[in-house]
């Protein structure tokens, strides 16, 4: 017997498309909302710096209760995890910044020389570490950086220590060899170049910059900007206001360089080394507390015969400290040997770290230790 087709399945009938739902707001009260919330938020923020300024208010030392990097870090990376956008990390932290700086300021006036012109990159970390309200002072040279701290006629001091690329800043270690100043802090910074213009690119004959600058971008630059003259200046924000003024020419600086310069970004993140990070270190007297993830600097001298450098690194082995670094310099004068520049890991308060440099100091010529303090993170 032939089987009987199965009836055909009937079809289910289409939801019909929904709409897309559009806003019944009108503009007047989408600028009602706004207002409100304006409102709110400025009762949060001056109740939130006045909470800032009594904290400070309460401690025995005002100067170390304004400059916080370790309460300042954690704070920080607090609210960029549990920011839920849009606004990127860099302008929640930046608003924050604002408010702490502008507290603390009621309270105590932090005076801060910074390896200059205004929106170096050095200043966007002095900004990042201490915040617009600080007052912050320019100058032309780390050494005079150091000399302004070491006259009292700051209470701190910010200059570049070490550069992925480029490795270690010579005349900043070369002056903790002349001034007893500590490093009480650091700040790390994603350091981004672009190449600056008010012309077209195709108009470029001239790019200017500092010479660490140009040398982190040399590659992007032989390969796309073959044309153009590599011409050294004394910052990128030197370079940026020639970029404004002079026909013809560009800079290699910060998109901040940018905006205060009216200058345009022909090409932007530029650098060879994508992950290109520059550590500030901040100089002051101050000796900071241990955190539970901190970085000492030392300066060792040892004899100058086989073995020495050997015997002294064994010790960090034997205690299993994390060496982080190590830069060698010649002596000055007719004496033989070398000054090393050690980080590591840890606080020279903790008992490890005592029994390490105690094992060094029985062999060294000249021991000091630069500063223990915590240890950042890089800021994009």
């Amino acid at each position: 017997m032939a089987k009987k087709p199965l009836p055909k399945k009937a079809r289910k009938p289409v939801a019909p498309a929904k709409a897309v739902k559009t806003s019944k707001k009108s503009p007047a009260s989408y600028e009602t909302e706004i207002r409100r919330i304006d409102r709110e938020i400025l009762t949060l923020i001056n109740r939130r710096a006045g909470l800032t300024t009594e904290v400070v208010q309460l401690q025995p030392d005002l100067k170390q209760a304004v400059f916080a990097p370790l309460a300042d870090d954690e704070l920080l990376a607090g609210l960029e995890t549990a920011n839920p956008g849009p606004l990127p990390s860099s302008a929640v932290r930046g608003v924050f910044r604002h408010i702490i700086s502008a507290a603390r300021r009621q309270v105590r006036i932090t005076r801060v020389a910074y390896l200059g012109p205004a929106y170096s990159y050095t200043h966007i970390a002095a900004i990042e570490r201490f915040g617009e309200s600080a007052d912050l002072v320019p100058v032309s040279t780390i050494a005079a950086v150091f000399e302004e701290v070491n006259r009292s006629h700051a209470d701190y001091g910010i200059v570049p220590i070490e550069n992925s690329t480029d490795g270690r800043i010579v005349d900043t270690l070369d002056m903790f060899t002349r001034l007893p100043l500590r490093i009480c802090g650091e700040v790390q910074i994603a350091i981004h170049h672009n190449l600056l213009a008010r012309c077209p690119r195709g108009q470029i004959s001239e790019i200017y910059s500092k010479p660490q600058a140009l040398s982190q971008c040399r590659e992007w630059l032989s390969k796309n900007m073959p044309q153009a003259r590599l011409l050294e200046v004394t910052s990128t924000s030197t370079a940026a206001q020639l970029a404004r003024d002079k026909p013809g020419a560009a800079a290699v600086a910060s998109m901040r360089a940018a905006v205060e310069y009216d200058l345009n970004a022909v090409a932007e993140s530029i650098q060879d080394n994508k992950n290109n990070v520059t550590r500030f270190a901040i100089i002051g007297d101050d000796e900071t507390k241990p955190s539970g993830k901190d970085r000492t600097a030392l300066l060792l001298q040892i004899p100058h015969k086989p073995g020495s450098l050997a015997d002294a690194l064994s010790a960090f082995k034997r205690h299993k400290i994390n060496l982080t670094w190590i830069e060698s310099f010649p002596l000055r004068g007719p004496e033989s040997g070398y000054l090393f520049f050690l980080d590591f890991e840890g606080h020279s308060h903790d008992p490890r770290i005592k029994r390490t440099l105690a094992e060094i100091e029985r062999i060294a010529v000249r021991l000091e230790i630069l500063g223990s303090y915590p240890r950042s993170e890089p800021l994009n």
